[in-house]
């Protein structure tokens, strides 16, 4: 499946905090209990790997993503995994060369038209906008858009139920990253239930 066809088909793309390989399993299947059929777990933990594999492994309907990616030998290990996607905070030379490379779907972090236009010149036509909340990141949307047309990004890093609309009306944003569909907290707790709840009325919130 392409990065396009990907984003394109889920506005929202829940992003997980591992906390144990049997609590991820349990959020992806709150996550398509609720409607969204899309993870991206991040390798923040050390059991991330293995939660990603065990996602991987599951009968769960889900398409697969990976978040915090720092590095190209990461793009190695995750593409042997099998997953569908993959997100960086930021990019380097290596995320982009081995991404490239290997026909790897990755989405690279970007915050700057510097970034962005290295980012472009590997051919890359999708971008995370990273930190969204840290940044005047509509307004940087708003000059992308002029700037570069036919790029189209993902903003994360602070968006919510309550700011998702004004980035998604963007004409080149084609969805937004956001973790509060399933917090560390409800994870923590096991409050599944919650974020199916959560899922469900983010997509009915969207305009």
């Amino acid at each position: 499946m392409t990065l396009q066809k990907i984003l394109g088909s889920n506005p929202i793309i829940p992003v997980v905090t591992p906390l144990s390989v049997d609590s991820t399993v349990k959020v992806a299947e709150a996550l398509v209990a609720g409607g969204i059929n899309t993870i991206e777990i991040t390798l923040r933990t050390d059991c991330a790997l293995e939660a990603i594999q065990a996602v991987k492994d599951s009968d769960i309907d889900i398409t697969l993503g990976v978040g915090t990616i720092i590095n190209g030998k990461t793009i190695h290990i995750l593409d042997e995994i099998g997953v569908d996607f993959g997100v960086s905070p930021g990019l380097t030379n290596g995320i982009l060369q081995t991404a490239k490379q290997l026909d790897f779907n990755i989405l690279p972090g970007v915050a700057t038209p510097s970034e962005l236009i290295k980012g472009m010149s590997y051919g890359f036509k999708h971008f995370k906008i990273f930190p969204a909340n840290a940044i005047d990141s509509k307004a940087l949307l708003k000059a992308f858009n002029a700037t570069f047309p036919g790029i189209q990004f993902c903003p994360t890093g602070g968006v919510s139920v309550d700011s998702m609309n004004d980035y998604l009306q963007l004409p080149n944003v084609i969805c937004v990253g956001g973790s509060w569909l399933a917090s560390k907290l409800d994870i923590e707790l096991g409050n599944y239930s919650r974020i199916t709840e959560n899922c469900q009325s983010a997509l009915a919130a969207l305009v």
